[in-house]
């Protein structure tokens, strides 16, 4: 397959990725290696207008979240997965906003993607702990406990896995 018909294949984006990468070979005097591919992609000006984006967007979100504004963190988060779907961080977040809107279902939903992204994420465990006593599911809030004291590096203590005790005993106080 010739050059023309390989680029031919490729996005746009791709084929200025590949325009760049020639581009710096051209100046260091060299051959088109896969590291100038690499270098090229990192100077695209659209890498890093998506993670500032990104940023903006979880920036919003917490500050939202800090005003009890979950409906507008909901939305800023929703956009934030969108363009990092494989950010565990944002999942949590997000799970945690729906939550806090009284829609579980989305709220499991997204806590699970984030445990599933990273097992031992620890905020994800506690959130998803206390989803669980907000749907009178105790045992499934301590297996989430459970889980904590093994993702806390300092032999099982850690805030999260405190807060999340402190929840269950509320809980069950209550219960009584």
């Amino acid at each position: 397959m010739q050059k023309e018909q390989l680029l031919n294949l490729l996005d746009q984006q791709a084929r200025d990725a590949f325009e760049g990468a020639k581009q710096i070979a051209l100046e260091k005097g060299g051959l088109l290696t896969p590291l100038h591919v690499v270098l090229s992609i990192l100077q695209s000006p659209l890498l890093g207008s998506v993670e500032d984006q990104v940023w903006s967007l979880l920036q919003a979100a917490r500050k939202a979240i800090d005003a009890k504004d979950y409906k507008g963190a909901v939305g800023h988060l929703t956009k934030a997965v969108q363009e990092l779907p494989n950010d565990a961080d944002a999942h949590s977040m997000l799970g945690y906003a729906y939550r806090k809107t009284n829609v579980f279902d989305k709220s499991m939903e997204h806590y699970q993607r984030a445990l599933k992204l990273d097992s031992n994420h620890r905020y994800a465990h506690e959130y998803l702990g206390e989803l669980y006593l907000d749907m009178n599911q105790p045992d499934n809030a301590e297996k989430q406990l459970a889980a904590l004291k093994k993702a806390c590096p300092f032999f099982g203590k850690c805030e999260e896995y405190e807060d999340l005790k402190k929840a269950i005993d509320a809980y069950k106080a209550k219960k009584k």
